[in-house]
């Protein structure tokens, strides 16, 4: 019977417990800063809790960063903090350390005025978050003529449902102004439900909201239209 490869976990400062992955992705955790000398580790095969660096595979990794000092996870988590992820709508609800875990899966985009960021008919695989800027949602119904669709400032999201639809972009986002954004890929949507089912919940929670929220209000704005023109022919 073929033996399978041993599994890890870690116990992060959110609560919440990382894997199982095996030893190859558990040492890019290390390196990432991610799993650190005093950090609690799961051993799957023994079923025993044990700091990292008194297991033996991983006592290496922890030497030769000894006095090195702490290298910046890649993504977001090097230049944002919990705080920044505040200031969008879409995470204001979650709590310090489960934004903190948040930032190790996120990638900062920037994009310059009058850019494209994607186009309608474009894979469907990120979802976007709104640092700094304003971006638009376009058609173009003409040769040179363009229908605005949506604005979206400063702490807005867009995108949450391709994470879950994987269907094309319905529109092309053009960048007003000058922006920063937080990218989720779908790649790293489903490493949050695999590696961290606990912060995957509240975080599908306020796309949930969010979602539903905006559909009722495009849902509202759309009566909204047709009664006045109802009325509006009434009355002629």
């Amino acid at each position: 019977m073929e033996q399978s490869a041993p599994m890890y976990r870690y116990w992060g400062p959110d609560l919440i417990a990382y894997g199982p992955v095996e030893l190859p992705a558990f040492i890019a955790w290390i390196k990432q800063g991610r799993v650190k000398a005093d950090t609690w580790v799961h051993l799957d095969e023994t079923r025993t809790w044990t700091r990292a660096s008194g297991i033996s595979e991983l006592k290496m990794f922890f030497r030769s960063r000894a006095g090195a000092g702490e290298a910046a996870p890649p993504g977001a988590s090097g230049q944002f903090k919990a705080e920044n992820l505040r200031r969008i709508k879409l995470f204001a609800e979650m709590d310090h350390q489960q934004l903190e875990s948040l930032l190790n899966y996120l990638e900062v985009v920037k994009i310059p005025k009058f850019s494209l960021l994607f186009k309608e008919g474009d894979p469907a695989d990120s979802m976007f978050s709104i640092v700094e800027g304003e971006l638009r949602a376009r058609r173009m119904v003409g040769p040179g003529q363009e229908k605005t669709l949506f604005t979206w400032e400063a702490g807005e999201s867009f995108g949450e449902t391709a994470l879950l639809t994987h269907g094309p972009r319905s529109a092309d986002v053009v960048a007003n102004e000058d922006s920063t954004l937080l990218k989720l890929p779908e790649k790293d949507f489903i490493r949050i439900t695999t590696e961290a089912p606990a912060l995957a919940t509240p975080f599908l929670l306020q796309i949930g909201k969010t979602i539903t929220l905006r559909s009722l209000k495009i849902s509202n704005d759309l009566i909204g239209t047709l009664v006045r023109r109802n009325v509006a022919g009434e009355e002629a």
